[in-house]
């Protein structure tokens, strides 16, 4: 990716958290932390990776994302002005912290089973 898709997904990633923050005021969709951001190209779309604190129904809370991910983009627009076009948002579950705890899981268990 180059330098500058980097800083416009980092510039995504920042601003939407902030629109997590203070514009959609959502109980429902709990505690969100937006992890990453991958920019295609030709800047037509964004994914967007969340963590969600809870575990249960996590699907729920990224499926309300892609239903309201017009409105995002909206706000997005209005904070972000020096790009000619906003892209697609699509917004995805970034599991990545469940993984690490999965793994930890397995070591404490070896080294628990070779003691």
């Amino acid at each position: 990716m180059s330098i500058r898709l980097e800083k416009i997904a980092e510039l995504i990633k920042e601003e939407i958290s902030l629109i997590f923050l203070y514009k959609i005021q959502d109980p429902s969709l709990g505690m969100l932390t937006v992890t990453s951001v991958k920019v295609t190209p030709d800047l037509k779309s964004a994914k967007i990776y969340i963590s969600i604190f809870e575990k249960e129904n996590r699907e729920e809370k990224i499926n309300k994302l892609n239903q309201i991910k017009g409105y995002i983009r909206s706000l997005l627009a209005s904070k972000i002005n020096h790009i000619r076009n906003i892209p697609d948002l699509d917004f995805y579950i970034d599991d990545t912290l469940d993984y690490v705890e999965k793994m930890e899981n397995i070591f404490k268990k070896i080294h628990k089973d070779d003691n």
